[in-house]
């Protein structure tokens, strides 16, 4: 039995949820995200809220139970709240900064990094060495974050970098003479 989905999903005011056959659709505030579940699942909407059930006792239907319950969840949190990753950014002439529609990291390479902001997402810098990812798809939101990880990853002499708010780097000790 699969504790996550056997809890229903509670619709908050404001959210509209929309199941047809296998596809669900969520409305809210800060807009619409759609999942299409396997057969493997039952989607149903009674009392205000979502409950996903398994068709059969295969392993495949009890491991899509969880994960679209999980998914149709994270729509509608997405569609009400959004989801938010945030950047720190250390080092010694490392920044960020908003130019339009690209963000401008300066990483300690001869030249900028220019960074597209991909469409459902939006990016903003409060300081020069924060950047905040926001979006109400939470992988997309998530993949964004990596890949501006990606451009100077943390290294574990010094800690210079882009890090995720409130990663731990473990550090390392230089050689000695």
């Amino acid at each position: 039995m699969s504790r996550i989905g056997k809890k229903p999903i509670a619709i908050p005011s404001g959210v509209t949820v929309t199941i047809d056959g296998q596809s669900v659709s969520v409305k809210g505030p800060k807009g619409v995200r759609s999942f299409d579940a396997t057969d493997d699942v039952t989607l149903a909407q009674e009392n205000g809220a979502v409950s996903v059930t398994p068709r059969g006792s295969s392993k495949r239907a009890r491991q899509q139970w969880g994960m679209s319950r999980t998914q149709i969840a994270n729509c509608i949190t997405g569609v009400t709240e959004g989801f938010k990753r945030s950047l720190e950014i250390t080092g010694v002439g490392y920044r960020a900064a908003m130019q339009n529609n690209v963000l401008v990291l300066n990483l300690g390479y001869s030249h900028d990094v220019n960074f597209e902001v991909p469409e459902g997402v939006t990016i903003t810098c409060p300081r020069q060495t924060e950047i905040v990812v926001e979006g109400i798809d939470q992988q997309l939101a998530g993949q964004v974050a990596a890949n501006i990880r990606e451009w100077r990853k943390p290294e574990p002499y010094k800690g210079k970098g882009i890090r995720y708010a409130g990663e731990f780097i473990f550090r390392k000790e230089g050689k000695k003479k």
